[in-house]
């Protein structure tokens, strides 16, 4: 049996799989395969609806919120913020090298002042005590580090617009939408396959002329209060990665829904990290307090530096998948995202203590 440990792209539900699957052969019974029809099928249009209310329903989003599901990546978002919003200063918080990538791009419109930044310790905790500029248009936050494994677990009293990258931690624990005024992200941990990004926007913020952006980069062009048949469909939209995402909220909602999720994604999270502090071999990376429950980053622990490479060929024998850490921190990296199952982490720690008593 394989254990799915990816960063991204990762485990997505079997059942959305398994779905998506009978669509790709045909599509609603129309005959015609999800790949092959209009985006203009009155069943697709069904799709789109619902896929949005899925959204809203799992997130308990209010009504002055749009929910735009686009192209680009979230890396397309982090030039997209600053277009839709920026006018005299930006604010950002940098926990990690997607927080810094988004950075770069909002210099590039003006004044950006970083509040904090964790870079002095290779990103292994999330800043506090930090001061909020209240002259700022916004205050920028990358809510989850897939690569240092941190995460702030709580939402932030922001006295300005808070935007928020939650690329691998949405639909992970309950959050309180009404305090950000943007919250966008990649699709490919938590809500399905790459190729689809979401962004959810607080329609009072955006405050720029209408047609003084290009066409797509505004937020206002995915959406349309008069005929709802044509958010997030101003051009083709990514049909088969929004299928997937639809799929993956049902999963979600039938299985306890957000808070179902936070019960399930706690449980694997302190399992792992238990053994992680009980085992001699191994130590965490990140700070204790900002532990993230969805990237799990560990190393060989002083005097076992050597045995790195033993233990991924074990981990690897044993059926563990996409366990090697990303450079900038080395060692090993589990990501748990919500469809991982509960028996992969177990598996996971089975195989930590098998090695522990091969080599002790």
């Amino acid at each position: 049996m394989k254990h799915n440990f990816n960063a991204g792209p990762v485990v997505l539900p079997k059942e959305a799989i398994e779905a998506t699957i009978s669509a790709i052969r045909d599509f609603n019974g129309t005959g015609i395969g999800l790949l092959e029809i209009s985006h203009r099928t009155p069943g697709w249009e069904k799709i789109m609806a619902e896929t949005e209310q899925l959204w809203k329903e799992l997130l308990n989003i209010p009504e002055n919120y749009r929910v735009l599901f686009l192209g680009g990546g979230a890396s397309t978002q982090f030039y997209s913020v600053p277009m839709n919003l920026f006018h005299k200063k930006a604010a950002y918080l940098v926990t990690g090298v997607w927080a810094k990538k988004a950075l770069q791009e909002a210099k590039k419109f003006g004044t950006v002042e970083v509040v904090a930044s964790s870079d002095d310790k290779n990103f292994n905790y999330i800043p506090k005590g930090y001061t909020i500029p209240t002259d700022a248009d916004y205050l920028h936050i990358t809510t989850n580090n897939t690569i240092y494994g941190t995460e702030i677990h709580t939402d932030i009293d922001c006295p300005i617009p808070l935007v928020a990258d939650m690329s691998s931690d949405i639909m992970s624990r309950k959050i309180d939408i009404s305090k950000y005024a943007v919250i966008y992200g990649g699709a490919q941990k938590n809500v399905g396959p790459a190729g689809v990004t979401f962004v959810i926007v607080r329609e009072d913020v955006l405050k720029k002329e209408k047609g003084s952006l290009p066409t797509m980069i505004d937020w206002r062009t995915h959406y349309d209060k008069e005929d709802p048949r044509n958010n997030s469909m101003f051009n083709t939209p990514p049909v088969l990665p929004i299928y997937v995402m639809y799929e993956t909220l049902k999963w979600v909602k039938a299985n306890g829904g957000v808070e179902g999720m936070y019960k399930k994604n706690i449980e694997k999270a302190t399992l792992l990290y238990d053994e992680i502090d009980r085992n001699p071999m191994f130590v965490g990376t990140a700070e204790k307090d900002s532990r993230s429950i969805m990237n799990v980053c560990f190393v060989m622990n002083k005097g076992y530096e050597d045995k790195e490479d033993a233990f991924m060929t074990l981990a690897k024998e044993r059926g563990m998948v996409g366990i090697k850490g990303h450079r900038s921190v080395g060692g090993f990296r589990a990501s748990i995202y919500n469809a991982c199952p509960l028996e992969s982490v177990k598996a996971l720690v089975a195989c930590m203590q098998e090695f522990e008593k091969l080599h002790i």
